[in-house]
Formats: C-alpha cells, sequence, structure tokens
C-alpha cells in the first residue's frame, strides 16, 4: 500500500499545475452534491404540505424548486465532468511525451534488451489506461464524496438515529472493496504483461509475413497468437468476474441497511415521532446515498485496475539514460585534426567479457580508413563508440582532443554521417527522408543532394517525384534506391566525418555500380570510416585495419597486408578461393 501511495503521489506532481481548474471543478461538484441533497430535502414539503395538508402555493413552489434544483446540476455537472476530464487528459499528454523524449534518451543498449512492441505498450496501453484512470477519479472522486456528505446531512437532520441504523454497513462495504481491489490489482498487472506479450506477437507477425509465408507457418503463428488471447481472455473475464461482483455486493450490503430503517423508520412513523415526509424525505436521501458510495467501490476498482499500468509507465521514467550529457558539456563546432582511440576496451553492461580490447588508433583529418574482419569481430561496435551509442568501458575517444565524453552529443553527431546496410526510411515522402538530417533545407539542396547520390533520375520518374510515399521502412523502394536516398540524406548533411557501415552489401550488380559512384563521390574531402566485408571493396583506403577477436591485428594498405603472412591475407584468400568456387 505505500508504494502504491508513492505512486499516486509522483503522479500528482503531474496534477499540480492544474489546482485552480481542480479548485473550480471541485466547487461545482459541491453545487452537485447541495442539489442532490436539494431533491431529497423537498421530499418531505411535497409529501407533507402538497400531499396531506393540500398546500397550493406548496403545489406552485417546491415543483419549480425541483425543477431549478435538477437544472442547476445539469449545468453543474457538465462543467465539472469537462474541467475534470481536461485535467486528466492534459495530464496523460504530458506523461506521454516525458515517457517518449526518455526512451529517445535511452542508448542503444537499452533497445537491444527490449522488444520494441513492448516499449510501444507501455507509451500507448498503460498512458492511455492512465486516462481512463484520470478522467473517472478526477470527475467521479469528488462529486461522489460531496453528494455523499450532503445527503448523510438530510438524514442525520431528518432523524440521527435512523441513520446510524442505515449506515451501520458501511464499514463492511470498506472491506469488501478493499479486498477486491487487491485480486483487481492482481489481474490487471499480469493482463499488462500479457498485452505487451500480444503486440510483440503481433509486430513480429506482421513484419516477418514474407518469412512467415515462405516456410508455410501461418497455422504456427496462429496457434501463438490464440495462445497469448486466450490467457488474454481468461484474465479478462476473471477481472470482469471480480469487478461485477461489488455492485451486487454492495446492494446486498445496503439491503440490510433499508431493511433496518424501514423498520425503525416504520415504528417511528406509527408511533407518530415521525411524519410521513420525514420519513420518505429520509429514503430519498438513503436511496440516492447508495448510489455515490457504489460508483466510489467502482473508482477504487479503477485505481487498482490502472495500478500496474502507472508502475510500467515510472518504471520506464525511473531508468536513467546511461549516456547523458556532463554539466558543462563542450559543444564542437567543426573538426580539424584527428579521431584518437585511445587504449579504448568496451563491454556491454550484462556481459562479463569485453567485445573490444586496447584499440589505439589515430585517424587524421581527411583519411579514409577501412576496418575488417571476421564476422563478430567487433567493427560494428567499435564505430557505434564514435557517435556514443554506447561509452567506452576503459580507455578514451579523442576529436581534436576533447573526449567525446565531455562534448555534447547533439553536436558531437551534426560533425557525423551514417550509412549503413539496413537502411531505414521513414514512412514518409522521398522528401522527408532526404531532409530528416536538414529539415530546414531548402528544396534545391535537396535536389542537389539527390544528384550527388545519382537518384535523381529515378525520384523524377516515381509518381509524385519528391512527394511520393515510400512505404513502411521503404518497402516501395529496391534496396538501391533506398541506399541512395540514405546517401543523399548524407549529402545534404555534408559532415566532415562520414561511417560507412557496408553500404553495398547485398546489392545486385547494377545497384551497387550506381552505390558505389554516389559512395566515391559523398567521401570526397571527408574523414571516412568504412567497414567492409567483402576486401575487394576497400583496396584504395588509406589504411586498413584488421580487427580480430575484438583487437587491431594489423595496419597497412592492401598490398602491404596482402604482403605478410597474417589474418588480412587469410581473409583474402577464402574470399578469392569463395569468388572461384
Amino acid at each position: 500500500m505505500t508504494s502504491q501511495l508513492t505512486l499516486y503521489r509522483r503522479l500528482f506532481t503531474y496534477v499540480r499545475p492544474y489546482v485552480p481548474v481542480l479548485i473550480a471543478g471541485g466547487l461545482l461538484a459541491l453545487v452537485v452534491a447541495a442539489m442532490e441533497g436539494a431533491v431529497a430535502w423537498l421530499v418531505k414539503p411535497a409529501m407533507d404540505d402538497i400531499f396531506l395538508k393540500r398546500d397550493l402555493v406548496a403545489l406552485r413552489v417546491v415543483p419549480l424548486l425541483l425543477l431549478g434544483a435538477y437544472v442547476v446540476k445539469g449545468l453543474s455537472r457538465y462543467g465539472q465532468s469537462y474541467l475534470m476530464a481536461s485535467v486528466g487528459e492534459r495530464v496523460i499528454a504530458r506523461l506521454r511525451a516525458e515517457v517518449y523524449t526518455h526512451l529517445q534518451a535511452m542508448p542503444l543498449a537499452y533497445f537491444a534488451q527490449r522488444h520494441s512492441a513492448e516499449l510501444m505498450s507501455r507509451v500507448v496501453t498503460d498512458v492511455n489506461r492512465l486516462a481512463r484512470l484520470s478522467s473517472t477519479v478526477l470527475v467521479m472522486s469528488i462529486r461522489q464524496v460531496a453528494m455523499i456528505v450532503a445527503l448523510v446531512a438530510v438524514m442525520l437532520a431528518r432523524e440521527w438515529r435512523l441513520a446510524l441504523i442505515a449506515l451501520v454497513v458501511f464499514p463492511f462495504v470498506g472491506i469488501v472493496v478493499r479486498q477486491i481491489g487487491r485480486r483487481l490489482y492482481r489481474i490487471n498487472r499480469r493482463a499488462q504483461e500479457k498485452i505487451a506479450e500480444l503486440n510483440v506477437l503481433l509486430h513480429e507477425a506482421f513484419a516477418g509475413t514474407k518469412i512467415v509465408k515462405a516456410f508455410g507457418r501461418e497455422q504456427h503463428e496462429r496457434e501463438r497468437f490464440s495462445r497469448v488471447n486466450q490467457r488474454l481472455l481468461a484474465l479478462a473475464l476473471k477481472d470482469q468476474r471480480t469487478d461485477q461482483a461489488t455492485e451486487p455486493l454492495m446492494e446486498i450490503l445496503a439491503a440490510f441497511g433499508i431493511m433496518g430503517a424501514l423498520w425503525y423508520g416504520g415504528h417511528r412513523v406509527i408511533a407518530g415521532h415521525m411524519t410521513p415526509g420525514d420519513f420518505f424525505s429520509f429514503t430519498t436521501a438513503l436511496a440516492l446515498l447508495y448510489g455515490p458510495v457504489r460508483q466510489l467501490s467502482r473508482i477504487a476498482n479503477t485505481v487498482q485496475q490502472s495500478t500496474s499500468s502507472i508502475e510500467r509507465v515510472f518504471e520506464i521514467l525511473d531508468t536513467p539514460p546511461a549516456i547523458a550529457d556532463r554539466p558543462g558539456a563542450t559543444a564542437l563546432s567543426s573538426f580539424g585534426d584527428a579521431v584518437v582511440f585511445d587504449r579504448v576496451g568496451f563491454r556491454y553492461a550484462d556481459a562479463d567479457e569485453f567485445v573490444l580490447r586496447d584499440i589505439s588508433l589515430t585517424i587524421p583529418k581527411g583519411e579514409v580508413i577501412a576496418f575488417v574482419g571476421m564476422s563478430g569481430a567487433g567493427k560494428s561496435t567499435l564505430l557505434d563508440l564514435l557517435p556514443r551509442f554506447h561509452d567506452v568501458t576503459e580507455g578514451r575517444i579523442t576529436i581534436d582532443g576533447h573526449d567525446l565524453r565531455d562534448v555534447t552529443q547533439a553536436s558531437l553527431r551534426s560533425l557525423l554521417g551514417v550509412v549503413t546496410q539496413g537502411t531505414f526510411l521513414f514512412s514518409d515522402t522521398i522528401h522527408y527522408n532526404i531532409a530528416y538530417g536538414r529539415p530546414d533545407a531548402t528544396m534545391d539542396e535537396i535536389a542537389r543532394a539527390a544528384r550527388q547520390a545519382h537518384a535523381e533520375d529515378f525520384i523524377a520518374g516515381s509518381p509524385e517525384g519528391y512527394q511520393t510515399l515510400v512505404g513502411e521502412r521503404g518497402v516501395r523502394l529496391s534496396g538501391g534506391q533506398r541506399q541512395r536516398l540514405a546517401i543523399a540524406r548524407a549529402f545534404l548533411k555534408d559532415p566532415p566525418i562520414l561511417i560507412l557501415d557496408e553500404a553495398t552489401s547485398d546489392l545486385d550488380a547494377e545497384s551497387e555500380f550506381m552505390v558505389q559512384q554516389a559512395l566515391t563521390d559523398l567521401m570526397r574531402g571527408r574523414t571516412v570510416l568504412v567497414i567492409a566485408h567483402r576486401l575487394a571493396t576497400v583496396r584504395n583506403a588509406d589504411r586498413i585495419v584488421v580487427v580480430h577477436g575484438g583487437r587491431i591485428v594489423e595496419i597497412g594498405r592492401h598490398d602491404e597486408l596482402i604482403a605478410r603472412d597474417g589474418v588480412y591475407r587469410r581473409l583474402h584468400a577464402l574470399q578469392m578461393e569463395g569468388l572461384t568456387a
């Protein structure tokens, strides 16, 4: 319970800016409650003055007062509901934005450990459940509590002994609500985990549709979905059984209170100690009272059903970014000297073994460096350290003498351009994807970048030119076209340092030729770090760095390394054998 109170105190910090609006809504809720009490109060004059005394003045006045009470109640209820709900929606929008912003600051390792669909479930599904919580709790709680207070006041004013008899069941109501709430929390915690699992399954099934069909695994995927879906159904039914049990239990407990009130009140009326108007005014207040009590019990259920979502959202916010700008970090404005890897070692946070060890390398401005080695040697990990996708575990990397950990990430990455084998395009237009790194670029600059990337011809042949939609991950384009758009994006950014991660592999000969031409133009006049699996693509590099087992084992030009009996020569021989086989 303490941990839940802590969660809701944290949630209240998001509500605090809207306290004036909440106060206004609370005042309107008091008006609603007062009108509810007024309706119960007016039952006595309606009964005694109109039906027993046959008072014509009361006949004209009391119905008008009842109408006025309902009109004021309706208008106040609308105003209070809107004000409270608007606060709830603003809180949810802010919380959703904070979660997304926080996730954007997390390093690549964080996303490698979690499925993207599971994170989407937290940002969308869990935060949306908070919308339900806020709209229900903020709108209903104040109103229902105020109505209970007003109606109990009417009951006590009419007959306090009778009121005590009717209210004796309330402690039992609290016990029932508490027990049901605990059960609902446990059920919904499991349900949210299953929803995240379902999102992961759907994401993989849709993204891998081609593989599913190619291997004839549709039935397997249907069975996977059915298992998770059936488990979700079981949890949903269990949640409904538990939740829906609240109201019948409330009514049964209420029946005991009403029975006692009728028995005692009937005796009082028959004995002449109460008028029928007093009694029916009391019973009206009592009948109206159990409505707010039932609503409060449902609100308590909603709180418990949503608590697990709050925990999952704050779990993300409580995970600190492993990579963040230090206080007073320097902003790099340019690159003028060299990139230096100084005794660099790296291992992942959850691993015991180092992926990279004792990496020392100086890359002067304007040099083209190729990194080669067997798969898993650590080439991509090494170059991921330069943009600070990961931070070094040992040693340091500097640009112009500045340790990367002492400069701002934004200024560091502004100096870098990255073109990878797995080109990612956003589900938007060609224009948007080229201009992604420079959204303020003019159309002339974008067209020039496309021309430099040898992409102008296929863009001109597209249905809507630069406004053509590329589809999810660029699915409407060929591999070569996607690569050329990625190169155009790098041309437009015009970075002094370029990282190429095997940007021409998996392309047909014609596409590779065009992409290679574009890359040659892009590399001109820049400092370039190339990861290459095909050694034929790095013959003209100023230096070739051979990475093996997480270490640099050889450095030199192609001819120099071929002349040695080392790792590079063996790699070259293996590739030549593969080509001639």
